[in-house]
Formats: structure tokens, C-alpha cells, sequence
């Protein structure tokens, strides 16, 4: 491999960008297209055109197969784990909502609330005031609706971790699966 020195130096050039490319897709696939599985073919990519450059013993000192198994293997946990930290936390499984709770001023503060139960102000002879789900609703606002806010804020940063985590162990388990199997063709002895 020593002949092919322009391959060398356009793959040295060529992988860095190649893994942050994929790294970017990791990070961005909440927001646009990518995500976990993309961005796990892209890094296995970068390994596979460096195994075809510099070789396959090279390559496995670089990515050992027992670390790519081990990370395998924390890939699936994590995004698995994720799901069963939804549901030992009252939610479903990969309901992401109960993954972060509202403040515990928020929280501490609860009203018992009654769905479709009327209360008139005395401030108020014209509208009445109706308390649903999440506490008392005017048309001022008011504690109801920072109460309110507070909930779907922490509902929307739940969203948004769950999301983070489940992508993240995709990525990690696909990168490291594809790199495995082809690590295993690559090795194979011809008959």
C-alpha cells in the first residue's frame, strides 16, 4: 500500500471531514433530515475507507472489534434504556414528556382540579372562569398559565433529550455493527 501515496494523503484529508459530516447529521437530525441510523453509516463509512486505504491490521488497531462489540452493545442500552426509563418514571415506553419533570415550585403548588368545573370571580360578572386539567384558566393568565407553561416547557426539553438519547444509541450501535461486519468480511481467507 505504500505505492498508493495519493490515496494516503486524500484520505487523510477526506476521513476528518467525513466524521464531522456525521457528526453533524447526529446532531441535527431533530431538526432536519438525519439522525442516528444516517449518521451511523456515515462514521462506518469513514472506518471502511480507511481499512480499504491503509489495510485491514491497521485498521482493527485503530477500532479494536472488542471495543466495537462493547460499544455495540451500550448503543442498544442506551436507546433501549431510555424506553425503560420512560416507563419507570409513570410514562409509556419512549414517552419522551417524563423524562424531565417541571420545577419543583411548579410541581408543589397543585390545585385538585375537577374537569368543566365553573368558578366565578368576583372581579368577573360577565365570563366565567373555567378549570380544566391544568389549573385555573382566565383571561388574565396568571399562575395557571406559568403552571401551564412550566409543564409544556419541561415537556418540550423531555422531547428533546429522550430524542438526543435514542439518536445517540442508534448512531452508536450502527457504526459500530456495520464497521464489525465488515471487519468480518474483510478478514475472511479466500478458498
Amino acid at each position: 500500500m505504500e505505492r498508493h501515496i495519493v490515496l494516503r494523503v486524500v484520505s487523510k484529508g477526506l476521513i476528518p471531514f467525513i466524521l464531522l459530516f456525521a457528526l453533524y447529521v447526529q446532531f441535527h437530525g431533530d431538526y432536519g433530515p438525519g439522525g442516528g441510523f444516517q449518521a451511523g453509516v456515515i462514521f462506518a463509512a469513514a472506518f471502511v475507507l480507511y481499512t480499504l486505504i491503509y489495510g485491514l491490521p491497521q485498521a482493527k488497531k485503530v477500532a479494536p472489534a472488542r471495543m466495537l462489540e462493547v460499544l455495540a452493545a451500550l448503543g442498544v442500552l442506551l436507546y433501549a434504556g431510555t424506553g425503560v426509563v420512560t416507563i419507570y418514571k409513570g410514562g409509556k415506553f419512549l414517552d419522551y414528556n417524563v423524562l424531565v419533570s417541571p420545577s419543583k415550585e411548579h410541581s408543589s403548588n397543585k390545585h385538585p382540579t375537577k374537569k368543566h368545573a365553573v368558578k366565578k370571580h368576583s372581579h368577573s360578572t360577565s365570563k366565567p372562569v373555567v378549570k380544566g386539567g391544568m389549573g385555573f384558566h382566565s383571561r388574565s393568565g396568571g399562575h395557571a398559565k406559568a403552571k401551564h407553561d412550566s409543564h409544556n416547557h419541561a415537556a418540550v426539553k423531555g422531547q428533546h433529550l429522550g430524542i438526543f438519547l435514542v439518536e445517540l444509541g442508534v448512531g452508536i450501535a450502527v457504526t459500530t455493527v456495520i464497521t464489525l461486519i465488515f471487519f468480518t468480511f474483510a478478514g475472511r481467507e479466500r478458498t
